[in-house]
């Protein structure tokens, strides 16, 4: 958790720099908030056609009987925007980080086994954006990437013993959302 809070402590640096009394977007993914997921993603204009966006997803529940889903997740990504910033197409190019502990979900492979690791890597994705009215707009986005998985297996029981360690080679989806998002200029 503490590479959690200095690498949280560092985008947020680079990004503030980064700003200069730009546009700045405040966004949340549905799509993770519809999976309990607490995210938050601050958007700066680096120019007329670039920004940096900066969301962060945690999940820290236990959904009772040792089920769970809990994760944080940092993904950065810098988007250039084919007309202007925040309207209409974009692409991006992002990175991500995180760790989990995931099991005891009706998901596939998670029912009877228990996962805990971390991962990073890195993808494309592409965007668009509609503005609603000045302050409002609505985002919906898809990426494809590779990531590291550095996990331990368990049983699913409570204090189960470690099944073995391992890691994964993992390409995909990698980014998916349609975030409300809210611009201050």
């Amino acid at each position: 958790m503490k590479r959690f809070y200095a690498l949280f402590f560092v985008m947020t640096f680079i990004v503030f720099s980064t700003a200069r009394s730009q546009t700045v977007a405040v966004k949340s993914n549905l799509l993770y908030d519809a999976t309990s997921t607490v995210n938050l993603g601050l958007e700066f204009g680096l120019s007329q056609k670039w920004t940096l966006e900066f969301p962060v997803n945690y999940n820290p529940w236990d959904f009772g009987e040792n089920r769970k889903l809990k994760h944080w997740m940092i993904q950065p990504e810098v988007r250039h925007w084919f007309c202007q910033k925040f309207n209409g197409h974009f692409v991006g190019l992002h990175g991500h980080i995180g760790g989990y502990n995931l099991g005891g979900v009706g998901l596939i492979g998670l029912k009877d086994f228990r996962y805990e690791g971390s991962f990073y890597g890195a993808g494309f994705s592409y965007g668009y954006h509609w503005i609603l009215n000045s302050r409002l707009s609505l985002e919906a986005t898809i990426g494809l990437g590779y990531a590291l998985l550095d996990y331990t297996k368990f049983k699913c029981e409570k204090c189960a013993e470690k099944i073995k360690d391992n890691t994964k080679n993992y390409l995909g989806p990698t980014k998916a959302g349609v975030s409300l998002i809210y611009i201050i200029r």
